[in-house]
């Protein structure tokens, strides 16, 4: 019988076993209310309380004391009266986003570049370092925390209310452990690279680690071209060639992290070669930056064999201006980077049948390369999917680092009442996309 009343007991509190709201916790339901208010008012603020009953169906007393839980906790503030329709003009309220700050940071080859934000996403300002000669995962460390403090100098800004940093890095990294497992294209020393406990050892702040192209992909998914997709693909290409995978509105990382490094996909008439981390992959080899020029430069001088050291250096930018104008090796040689973009692009749409393919990197975002595989990828009979270029261009990836930290900071502003945040190392790494506090959409 003992058994049996305490069943009963746990029942009334939690309506079921995956977490719902029973009875016997209203204060559950207040703090469930309490987010389900702050998230409208970051999508539609600033707004009344009345404004805030129409849009999401909850009653007026219900409104007021989630807005007064959120006042209390410092996320809410009022802004003064509203426009009057004719009788007395309604307070309005918003979103408190200097609450806090979060920072977000891109490490790359040339460049690193790190930017502060406040709760709604909105870049204060940004700092850029060249990225030093062999980068080290210490030395990228160091620059970071070197520009968090230029940025909170100039900002005004104290430590304290700095509630997350989220850095993408160009190589397989394990997102819940924080550690770049290779990045070859930075140095041989980011080989199991522990950067989250270098990156909150150097700063003090909470920080997270993605692989760059996954962020970038993020970003779209907030603010680019991807917005309200659940299924497409972020493809970058310039020195490398990557992915970012979205299945079902979720970042896909794979087994080992390592889902979307579609450089390794092989290319018929290639070398057949075991895949190495340090080597570069057999379409990356094709269609890669340095691969573009090398082919247009043998063309160009006649040696089929290899590119002669007498000709003057050509950007991939360059001998694609060159295409659209008319020159034969150059326009050669974007109909065959263009096809095998498109047997690529439609390798992958037949595993995963996604429904946009967004192109992005300095190479991949050349108009003349995008029109050339999209007549391709036309005609396909299925599995032509809509092709998109970048919204953001080279911000793609700051701008998912930026989201990633603020949907990290989300959990500690206001923790959730059903499944409290498991700290850091981020429990589910794959779900960012899911709407949290009215981030992503």
């Amino acid at each position: 019988m003992k058994r049996s009343r305490r069943a009963t007991v746990v029942q009334a509190r939690w309506s079921s076993s995956d977490g719902g709201i029973g009875p016997g916790r209203p204060e559950l339901l207040r703090e469930v209310n309490a987010r389900r208010v702050l998230r409208l008012l970051r999508l539609h603020g600033p707004c009344s309380r009345a404004d805030l009953v129409r849009s999401s169906g909850l009653s007026a007393p219900t409104i007021s004391s989630g807005v007064a839980y959120l006042e209390k906790k410092g996320l809410v503030e009022p802004i003064g009266p509203g426009p009057s329709s004719g009788g007395r003009p309604p307070d309005l309220i918003r979103f408190n986003s200097k609450l806090g700050y979060v920072i977000g940071a891109d490490i790359g080859t040339s460049v690193i570049r790190v930017a502060l934000a406040d709760l709604n996403g909105s870049i204060m300002q940004e700092w850029v370092t060249p990225t030093q000669s062999r980068s080290t995962p210490e030395g990228a460390a160091n620059l970071i925390r070197e520009g968090i403090g230029r940025l909170q100098e100039n900002q005004k800004v104290p430590g304290k209310k700095l509630l997350n940093l989220a850095a993408g890095v160009p190589g397989i990294t394990d997102a819940r452990a924080g550690v770049v497992l290779s990045a070859p294209m930075l140095s041989p020393r980011w080989q199991a690279a522990p950067l989250r406990e270098l990156l909150e050892a150097k700063t003090g702040i909470p920080s997270v680690v993605e692989n760059d192209v996954n962020l970038a992909a993020l970003g779209e998914s907030w603010r680019g071209m991807a917005r309200g997709v659940p299924d497409f693909v972020f493809l970058t290409i310039g020195a490398g060639v990557g992915a970012g995978i979205f299945v079902n509105g979720r970042l896909y990382h794979g087994s080992d992290w390592a889902a979307g490094e579609i450089g390794y996909l092989y290319v018929p008439g290639t070398e057949e070669t075991p895949l190495a981390i340090r080597r570069p992959g057999s379409l990356e080899s094709i269609i890669g930056a340095t691969a573009i020029r090398q082919a247009w430069l043998r063309l160009a001088s006649g040696n089929q064999k290899s590119a002669p050291s007498s000709l003057p250096a050509i950007s991939v930018e360059e001998i694609f201006d060159r295409a659209e104008k008319g020159e034969s090796h150059a326009a050669e040689i974007l109909q065959r980077t263009a096809r095998i973009l498109a047997d690529a692009i439609t390798n992958v749409c037949v595993v995963l049948n996604s429904s946009l393919i967004v192109f992005g990197g300095r190479v991949g975002s050349h108009p003349a390369l995008f029109n050339a595989t999209a007549r391709i990828i036309q005609r396909n009979e299925f599995c032509r999917p809509h092709l998109a270029l970048s919204a953001l261009g080279g911000e793609a990836a700051l701008m998912g680092s930026i989201c990633l930290a603020l949907k990290v900071a989300d959990r500690k502003i206001l923790p959730s009442p059903i499944h409290p945040s498991r700290g850091p190392a981020l429990e589910d790494a794959s779900g960012f996309l899911q709407p949290f506090l009215g981030l992503a959409r």
